[in-house]
């Protein structure tokens, strides 16, 4: 991590719509790749890569190459303060964030983590 994160930049991070639902997915599914991500929110690839490098720039994403896919996953530097917020808002909003996961586990061809992604 760049900097310490502060409680102004996480809530700020987390404060748009599609950032959160992105954290509460990969805090969820611990990894995630950047289709899976796509299909689980509806949106487009171009949107969702936009949210995802925001969220790896302010230190709360991390993510690995694996060929030509990205994967993402919590960044594992991330204070506990920040992790407590992340579990305690995934596991208050099972219904919000349901549409998503729903979404998630209908995906066709949903890659495993040793193969290729889509």
């Amino acid at each position: 991590m760049r900097e310490a994160l502060t409680p102004t930049s996480v809530f700020k991070c987390l404060a748009d719509e599609t950032r959160i639902r992105l954290m509460l997915l990969a805090t969820r599914e611990d990894e995630l790749c950047v289709c899976e991500l796509t299909c689980a929110l509806g949106e487009s690839q171009p949107k969702i890569s936009r949210h995802l490098a925001q969220l790896r720039s302010a230190g709360l994403l991390a993510d690995r190459r694996q060929g030509q896919w990205v994967y993402y996953r919590l960044h594992p530097e991330l204070p506990q303060w920040v992790l407590s917020i992340l579990r305690t808002s995934l596991e208050a909003n099972h219904a919000w964030l349901s549409p998503s996961t729903a979404r998630l586990a209908g995906m066709d061809g949903r890659p495993a983590r040793a193969s290729t992604c889509c």
